[in-house]
């Protein structure tokens, strides 16, 4: 049978054989419970409502209330041409922050339920986003681009849309190669053996539309067979009739059309690439027959989280989440032991930059929320993306499509045993004890599977009041046809295959509210300073000092990647805990970053929140992202330049956001091939609470275990653990079924 097939087989198969040795052996179910239903003490949130995604049915009423404004004039036709006006996306307009607060804090009236329309118009050649509302049904519709941007964003900074993709294949492959058709057949095989993938950005200036097509053969893991044919084609006009086609690149010779290349390749004046077929060495499929079955977290008492529409509860801890289509995993009203910690955790942006010597990838640079990086999330698979036994969520969106889509499955839910303590300590010397906590984290968890690269979000709550974010590339590496000089930009993967050097950066906003939102930055460090030792007077050593600073304006608080910054970052109250210190939460990055592009490259504008490992801006609803769908294909002026929120204002006692930039440089080596792996590979970073407390809150986690000689080894009294044998149960797996290539839509 097929190996999908024969996976979900082995491994009802196996369960089925470990249920029923359970069963033999008198061995009990473990408790079940619907974690989309409350488990819990808790009571309903009642604001959580005004951060949920849009649901299939608000995303089809405001396509239709849109598609009846004759002001908008949108097109009636499914397919939907560059030249006419359509819907290219719609999602939830986030509240403003303070209207949210007042309803929230001070029982305010609710602010109004909004999306944001995103509409390309080429009978105007004009980008347009509209606020529509009020949902459920919605009755005004207003423009609000110039309020997001200022300005309306050049038309040609719009994302292609699978029709255009679907005329640019057809114009390719009608229109160009045909006139080197045996060049081609010479050189790479059959037609129907190939086909193209698209880098970016496309052109040099505002305005460009120009974009560089690789060809790849038609392969699992094409992203590894490139061909060594590129050509690049003007598609700058929203009549296709009129886009042409600038240059041919083959195997590092330059043309300037299909019919130089064929006139050239007939003379002998050109370094032929000869078809060979190629082994599959990038496919996925196992060399060798699965057999193995790996650990199953099992949870003896049921689920210790609860899930509520978009609010979860987990110990101490709740927040609300959502999956924006363009920017991914975010989370709303986070808060510790009923106190918000977080109005907003969300990822804003993630970059890749490339270096190459071929002309179709020397200046790729990609923004993936250009594309939607809430756009690509897909059916998890249980048992691999996630846990077997974790939560799995549905997702809903409206994006370059005619109708609302669901996701089934396309987000999990689950808690871990990191399988370490988060604290512990034997004692040994006068006393005689032990105490300890298992590291029992809530992870919330998508993955972005876009292009050639799947990103793993992770969002983690631990029992101590940090909170975690991080992100694990996964996927295929990019690559080209290795010609003379190309080993100067990486290495050689497979045959004729070069890996490029690229470097990965990845940015989140986090706008902490700590004891309420009027904090200030505060950082602390270490010095040595010299002193004299008090009963010995005539000797001097070096001792470490605690150093605190505050900065008091968003220019010193924009802290460079490039300098050497304070290794302890505060988000701080003028509150203080029992001991009289500032409560604060501590940001601590996780990164081991390439190096940013130089400041004088002109594509750097779009990506400017890069120049800063961290920095601190007064919180403005108009400042709500680092980014935007429309800096991938307008990188020289930029609908979003982070770099202007940075003016030297003010951030004592005011509302903060902290902008985290974290990241990886990746040389590809033969061990990529044929999948790069997560291990050792990605960013983040911490926020942890820094005297926000009296003590440590994880000493009253219901994990805690305490011994010492006084107590009987098997009392569960203060040991939990003395008893999980009257506990040890088998999980009630469910089947395991996968659904997500119904979901998938091919060009």
């Amino acid at each position: 049978m097929p190996y999908p097939m024969y996976l979900a087989g082995f491994s009802l198969w196996t369960a089925f054989a470990v249920l029923t040795c359970a069963q033999a052996l008198g061995t009990k179910k473990c408790a079940q419970e619907d974690a989309t239903k409350t488990t819990g003490a808790h009571q309903p949130n009642p604001h959580s409502w005004l951060f949920a995604e849009l649901s299939v049915s608000e995303l089809a009423t405001i396509r239709d209330y849109m598609k009846v404004q004759s002001a908008v004039n949108l097109s009636q036709s499914a397919f939907k041409h560059p030249s006419g006006d359509h819907i290219f996306s719609i999602e939830l307009r986030v509240p403003r922050k303070r209207e949210a607060l007042l309803y929230m804090d001070a029982g305010g009236e609710p602010p109004p339920r909004e999306a944001t329309v995103v509409v390309f118009s080429g009978t105007q050649r004009k980008v347009v986003e509209y606020a529509v509302g009020p949902l459920p049904k919605p009755t005004v519709h207003r423009d609000i681009t110039l309020l997001n941007y200022g300005h309306y964003p050049h038309f040609n900074a719009r994302t292609v849309t699978r029709e255009e993709y679907q005329l640019l294949l057809q114009h390719l492959f009608t229109q160009e190669l045909p006139k080197a058709r045996q060049v081609l057949q010479e050189s790479f095989g059959p037609e129907k053996s190939y086909f193209f993938n698209d880098v970016v950005p496309r052109g040099f200036r505002s305005g460009d539309r120009s974009t560089w097509f690789s060809f790849l053969r038609n392969k699992a893991g094409f992203y590894l067979h490139p061909l060594g044919l590129d050509v690049l084609l003007d598609h700058s006009d929203t009549n296709s009739t009129k886009w042409r086609l600038l240059k041919v690149l083959y195997n590092g010779q330059l043309f300037n059309s299909m019919e130089e290349l064929r006139a050239q390749y007939e003379a002998g004046n050109v370094t032929r690439i000869l078809y060979q077929d190629r082994a599959d060495y990038a496919t996925l499929k196992p060399h060798r027959k699965p057999t193995g079955s790996p650990p199953v977290q099992t949870e003896p008492k049921g689920r210790r989280y609860s899930i509520q529409n978009n609010w979860v509860t987990y110990l101490d801890w709740s927040f609300t989440f959502g999956v924006s289509t363009l920017t991914g995993m975010r989370l709303f009203d986070v808060r510790f032991r009923g106190e918000r910690i977080a109005y907003e955790i969300s990822v804003q942006e993630a970059a890749s930059f490339y270096g190459s010597n071929s002309a179709a990838t020397m200046l790729t640079k990609f923004l993936d929320s250009g594309y939607g990086m809430g756009r690509f999330t897909h059916e998890l698979v249980r048992g691999v993306d996630c846990p077997y036994l974790a939560t799995y969520l549905d997702s809903s969106r409206f994006i370059d499509t005619e109708e609302p889509e669901t996701f089934r499955n396309s987000l999990c839910i689950f808690e871990h045993n990191q399988g370490r303590p988060l604290r512990r300590h034997f004692e040994h010397y006068f006393l005689s004890n032990y105490g300890g906590l298992a590291s029992s984290v809530l992870i919330v968890r998508t993955i972005t599977s876009i292009g050639n690269y799947d990103f793993v979000w992770d969002f983690m709550f631990y029992q101590n009041g940090a909170m975690e974010a991080r992100v694990f590339p996964t996927g295929y590496i990019y690559s080209v046809h290795l010609t003379e000089g190309g080993l100067e930009y990486g290495h050689q993967v497979a045959e004729d295959v070069l890996g490029m050097i690229h470097t990965h950066f990845v940015n989140f906003k986090v706008d902490l509210d700590i004891a309420g939102t009027n904090n200030y930055f505060l950082t602390k460090d270490m010095a040595y300073h010299e002193v004299q030792v008090p009963w010995s007077p005539e000797r001097r050593v070096q001792v470490p000092k605690l150093v605190e600073k505050q900065l008091k304006t968003e220019n010193e608080a924009a802290l460079r990647f490039d300098q050497k910054i304070p290794r302890y970052l505060h988000i701080a109250s003028n509150k203080t805990n029992k001991w009289g210190h500032n409560r604060s939460y501590r940001i601590q990055v996780l990164s081991f970053n390439g190096d940013h592009l130089p400041e004088s490259v002109p594509e750097e504008a779009a990506v400017s929140w890069a120049r800063y490992k961290v920095a601190i801006t007064k919180h403005k609803d108009h400042e709500s992202t680092s980014s935007s769908l429309y800096n991938q294909n307008d990188m020289w002026s930029p609908a979003v330049n982070f770099s202007s929120y940075i003016n030297g204002e003010s951030i004592e006692n005011e509302d903060l956001v902290a902008w985290i930039s974290t990241g990886f440089l990746h040389i590809p080596h033969a061990e990529d091939i044929p999948n790069t792996v997560t291990a050792g590979n990605g960013g983040g970073f911490f926020l942890r609470p820094h005297n926000y407390f009296d003590e440590d809150p994880s000493i009253n986690s219901p994990d805690s275990v305490y011994l010492d000689p006084s107590i009987p080894s098997d009392s569960c009294e203060l040991n939990p653990n003395a008893c999980l044998q009257n506990e040890v149960c088998m999980p009630n797996l469910p089947a395991f079924t996968y659904n997500g290539f119904d979901e998938v839509i091919h060009i």
